[in-house]
């Protein structure tokens, strides 16, 4: 169970366009060999220099090329040069790139491309260069429907991510999470997605209902959430892809809440709570079957998979506090992990394998954390006011999470927003959203 802001919540239906694949293919030319691949940790301390010229080809190339460049200088591994240095035009070094130009300005690695558009289609050639040994280290051609440019600028970051760092990128995903909105003892609370940068913020319920703990499919197209529909506490699924559809999960006769699905998407682990306890159960989506996993007295919630779907990491207070506990995916035999000061909440396990992240709350202060799947190695990454909610990014390398403000008198000055952090605990940053946001949940990558 969280032990953050608020009793638990309502829900409603969720409707998400999803885009038409993006083509990709090896450009003409190919891929050239060799570059070396830059230790993350190396580029924590020095960010790789990067020039990102417009793509020629007309203005859908500067937007292009802007959405790459924010995506890598927010990653906080890359510094992108600054525009007004460069001494090489874009239409010139899309041909052929005069490396001097670029080293004099202090880029080891340049993008090039060009875009074509035509008949509602568009076609990126992306290059990556390495500018010191004058290689080229990638060429690959994109071809799509012209509304889904930004997911192909996405893809290219994620490409230029991999090339460089040799750990796959994170920018071609989406975030659901609550929208949130009103005074503060009246909040309306909205499912919403959005593209991880901020961009293609769409709200998906109109705020009849409220909404919590939207979690997303390994297949990126269903959303599992928790509602108070009808005064009825229920988690629902959802199908993206099918408009206006959500279906109540499982045939509990009290309140089912904190729910996750499964790595293989075919099961949703949840938690059903009647009277002073709550027990984890799985319901297979086909059949609607359901098995109960733990028993006996306390709150066991929040429950989550590792991602080889053997074991379950979840928060309890079986032990008289609220801790974290991990058990087989079968149930039974629940071992402690965590055993620092305070009370512990919403682990989460990392896509890796490595971690597991937690919200942690002592002496007043949440915090957000990670420790190993046995218990080690815990450290905190971010304390603050009031904090919940980790959700890793598909490569395992970022959290995000939601942050609290104090509220004055009568709630003023109350704000809730999403930001993320690097999981050695730096480049911490807000995440734009048009509202009040909390319960971010991170997608799969798209492609």
């Amino acid at each position: 169970m969280t032990t953050g802001r608020r009793g638990l919540i309502l829900g409603g239906a969720a409707l998400l366009t999803v885009p038409a694949t993006v083509r990709a293919q090896p450009a003409q030319g190919g891929a050239g060999q060799g570059g070396a691949v830059i230790d993350i940790t190396r580029a924590r301390t020095e960010p790789i220099p990067i020039a990102i010229p417009a793509l020629a080809g007309g203005p859908r190339g500067a937007d292009i090329a802007r959405v790459i460049e924010n995506n890598l200088r927010n990653s906080g591994l890359f510094r992108p040069v600054n525009n007004a240095a460069f001494i090489q035009s874009a239409e010139a070094a899309a041909a052929t790139p005069r490396f001097q130009d670029w080293r004099v300005i202090g880029a080891n690695a340049l993008v090039t491309g060009r875009v074509e558009e035509g008949g509602g289609q568009t076609r990126v050639d992306f290059r990556l260069w390495d500018v010191l040994p004058e290689q080229q280290l990638q060429g690959t051609r994109f071809t799509t429907n012209s509304a889904n440019w930004r997911q192909v600028a996405h893809q290219i970051s994620d490409s230029i991510y991999e090339r460089l760092l040799g750990e796959k990128g994170y920018f071609d995903t989406r975030i659901a999470y609550v929208a949130e909105s009103g005074p503060r003892d009246r909040r309306v609370r909205r499912l919403a997605v959005m593209d991880q940068d901020g961009e293609n913020n769409r709200i998906l319920t109109d705020g009849s209902f409220q909404v919590l703990s939207p979690r997303f499919h390994p297949n990126g197209r269903q959303i599992v959430f928790m509602s108070y529909f009808q005064n009825q506490p229920r988690v629902y699924l959802t199908d993206i892809t099918a408009p206006g559809r959500q279906e109540v999960l499982g045939n509990f006769p009290g309140m089912t809440l904190s729910p996750r699905f499964s790595p293989d998407g075919r099961s949703v682990v949840l938690s059903f709570a009647q009277g002073a306890d709550a027990n984890i159960y799985a319901v297979d989506i086909g059949s609607r079957s359901q098995r109960q996993l733990t028993s006996g007295g306390g709150l066991d919630v929040s429950p989550c998979y590792s991602p080889d779907g053997s074991q379950i990491v979840f928060n309890s207070d079986r032990g008289g506090d609220q801790q974290l506990y991990v058990m087989g995916a079968g149930g039974g035999g629940a071992r402690r992990i965590s055993f620092g000061r305070g009370r512990y909440a919403t682990p989460v396990w990392s896509p890796r394998g490595d971690l597991i992240a937690f919200t942690r709350i002592a002496g007043g202060q949440f915090a957000i954390g990670v420790m190993r799947p046995d218990g080690t190695g815990e450290r905190i990454l971010s304390e603050g006011w009031q904090m919940e909610g980790p959700t890793f990014a598909p490569n395992g390398r970022v959290l995000a999470f939601y942050r609290e403000s104090r509220a004055g008198a009568g709630g003023a000055g109350y704000s809730a927003r999403l930001a993320q952090i690097d999981i050695a605990g730096f480049n911490e940053r807000q995440m734009g959203t048009p509202t009040d946001a909390t319960d971010p949940s991170w997608s799969p990558l798209l492609a």
